[in-house]
């Protein structure tokens, strides 16, 4: 049974909410100038509150799960999908954590050679992405620990250097712009919350290393309740005043690329720590062989090859492809969770259930088609697809696998 008292190598919800800060920084940077344009600033605090008190309640939950198995996100997926059911998954897993890290590469090995090249060096690009991969490396492959002192360093500095940049372009003498694309409200909540719905889905990487269940509800409403809206806002505000798409765009009108470039390094550093540290995790599941260590350095050297390529235009859409058939996931193991595992998760079980759950696996594609419906406007429940897919597919794991136990009983009378 995996559900102890002991509670070794743990950290307090504090540290936690750093780490994930600093995994959610550089896709929040990406995706809150776009909307920041888009919003007026009234609007933008809206949607950032509402999306954040969405992230909070899923986190919330996820994050339990994982104190309470004291497993990662691939250990738990084995009780709803089977053993080696669970195997597809964390492929699906290691590939869009993988992917994450390969463009967070390319971003660091431009964001340095742009500020570079104003000082009038000239570095190439593949050998920048390099450097990056050698720092993310050399954070992750020593562990948890290490990561969360990373985090505590790097957190305070991004913060500060936001709030320069936020400073910076409130009081820029620039006019402000005097209208807003009309954004449907759902589709901007939807924004907020799909920039980070997979880190939420895999939550349990991190709820299995933290103190006790108050410490994990502790990290999530720090970081989803707290945090992360006013991190959002913050990306967000200089693109809303300068009506720039991007962060390095709007600071340009205002004459700070550097404090804006040094803020997007920063956080690829921090962001791509989490990404390997989970990839680690996942990977480490599909090849047993190997140590960790051994995994952290594989994954470095493939991003500096992926990353160096001019491939973005299209990794990302494949990447955000991936994002949808992700949270059905979560949706599956807190149903299951919630109706079988509450006293805890027996290991022994795996040996007599069944090592392909055919009935999870349906549960699964159901909740990622309604995603995909839902992106493309086919019909919706809430207007966040990442939700629709989460809430169908939880739904659908719930009744499928009491479907699956009366047939189970039966076959043994």
């Amino acid at each position: 049974m995996r559900d102890t008292d002991e509670r070794p190598n743990t950290a307090p919800g504090y540290r936690i909410a750093m780490i994930l800060l600093g995994i959610a920084i550089t896709p929040v940077l990406l995706s809150s100038s776009s909307l920041g344009s888009q919003l007026s600033s009234l609007a933008l605090v809206k949607v950032v509150v509402i999306g954040g008190i969405i992230l909070t309640i899923l986190s919330a939950i996820t994050i339990c799960v994982g104190e309470k198995a004291r497993l990662p996100t691939y250990g738990i997926v084995k009780y709803p999908f089977g053993e080696k059911g669970a195997i597809a998954i964390n492929i699906l897993l290691a590939i869009s954590l993988f992917g994450w890290i390969a463009v967070t590469a390319n971003m660091f090995g431009h964001s340095v050679h742009d500020l570079l090249a104003q000082q009038g060096l000239e570095i190439p690009v593949p050998v920048l992405v390099a450097v990056g991969c050698v720092i993310f490396v050399a954070a992750t492959a020593f562990g948890f620990e290490l990561l969360g002192k990373v985090a505590q360093f790097a957190i305070p500095v991004i913060a500060l250097m936001l709030c320069y940049c936020v400073y910076v372009a409130a009081h820029g003498m620039i006019p402000v712009p005097s209208g807003f694309t009309d954004m449907n409200t759902g589709v901007a909540v939807s924004t907020v919350v799909g920039t980070i719905i997979v880190l939420v889905a895999t939550l349990p990487d991190f709820g299995s290393f933290v103190h006790d269940r108050k410490h994990a509800l502790i990290g999530a409403v720090l970081t989803f309740l707290i945090a992360y809206p006013l991190l959002y806002w913050a990306g967000a505000t200089p693109s809303g005043i300068s009506g720039k798409g991007s962060l390095l765009g709007a600071m340009a009108v205002f004459g700070a690329v550097l404090p804006a470039a040094l803020l997007l390094i920063f956080a690829t550093v921090t962001g791509n720590a989490g990404n390997m540290f989970q990839g680690t995790l996942v990977v480490s599941t599909l090849f047993t062989r190997f140590p960790k260590w051994q995994i952290t350095v594989a994954l470095g050297v493939l991003a500096v090859i992926v990353g160096s390529m001019d491939i973005m235009a299209w990794f990302i859409p494949f990447l955000l492809f991936l994002g949808i058939a992700t949270p059905p996931v979560a949706g599956i193991y807190i149903a299951d969770f919630l109706l079988y595992r509450r006293g805890g998760y027996d290991e022994r079980l795996l040996v007599s259930d069944p090592q392909v759950k055919v009935l999870t696996f349906v549960a699964w594609i159901i909740g990622s088609l309604v995603g995909f419906m839902t992106v493309k406007g086919v019909f919706s429940f809430t207007s966040i697809p990442s939700l629709d897919s989460i809430i169908v597919a939880c739904a659908c794991y719930a009744i499928f696998s009491r479907v699956g136990r009366v047939r189970g009983v039966a076959s043994r009378l």
